[in-house]
């Protein structure tokens, strides 16, 4: 009996923690389609945004992946930030068509 309600509790962690980085990926797209959005009105910021998004994005690779068995909140953030370069790319196929 206890193995069978120890196994119910593992399912129910791993669904909500799939659920977490589900959520999470989404945030990540809602957060590209406003970093596309905002720089976009003067026109003149597009090399420079990119430049910034590409720089925080390894920096935040190269932290996530020297931990990533450690900390459960990298998994997130990486999440977060597979969501954005989706979401980047995305709206780059929306522009080229």
């Amino acid at each position: 009996m206890l193995i069978i309600k120890s196994i119910k509790l593992t399912i129910n962690y791993k669904f909500n923690v799939f659920s977490l980085h589900i959520i999470n990926l989404m945030l990540g797209f809602f957060i590209a389609s406003a970093i596309s959005t905002i720089p976009a009105q003067t026109g003149d910021w597009g090399i420079i945004s990119g430049a910034i998004i590409i720089t925080i994005n390894e920096i935040l690779s190269k932290i996530i992946y020297k931990h990533n068995k450690k900390y459960i909140l990298l998994y997130f953030i990486n999440d977060i930030k597979i969501g954005i370069i989706y979401g980047l790319f995305v709206d780059a196929f929306k522009l080229g068509s």
